[in-house]
């Protein structure tokens, strides 16, 4: 099973795959894709749509070091990276069981990189964290699962 494949179905969207995955009835999750770009919409708009806390939702952006000027921009307009930040905000500030993130580092920096660490190890979750940066992995206190 590919790795997308996996966190499609750990997701509850349906995949062509062979096996079982059970998970618990009633599993509320809250997940990040890869790649940010179909992000689009103002954000508080988008943090209600989303059914996400909007105070928190802001909280987060700003320990991840957005500016409150971007708040009211169409995400469209943001970068790679700020919309990642978006994505990475948002679902910690909707209410979930288990947190789904693929590849939390991708077009950030490394300012970003530790800010991001600093709220993993803050959040009190449930995690599946799919990262190729193994320090990354260390600092959050992840358990490491490598699939061939």
């Amino acid at each position: 099973m590919r790795k997308s494949t996996l966190l499609k179905a750990v997701c509850g969207v349906p995949v062509e795959r062979t096996g079982t995955l059970a998970t618990a009835p009633g599993l509320v999750v809250s997940a990040v894709p890869q790649d940010p770009a179909f992000l689009k919409g103002e954000l508080t708009q988008l943090a209600r749509r989303e059914g996400a806390d909007v105070t928190l939702f802001f909280t987060f952006l700003r320990k991840l070091g957005l500016e409150r000027t971007i708040f009211s921009l169409d995400a469209a307009r943001l970068s790679t990276g700020q919309k990642k930040k978006v994505l990475l905000a948002l679902s910690l500030a909707r209410p979930a069981h288990l947190y789904v993130w693929d590849e939390p580092l991708n077009y950030v920096d490394v300012l970003s990189r530790r800010q991001i660490e600093v709220l993993v190890q803050t959040a009190d979750t449930a995690m599946l964290v799919v990262e190729h940066d193994r320090a990354f992995l260390r600092n959050i206190g992840a358990e490491i699962l490598a699939l061939k």
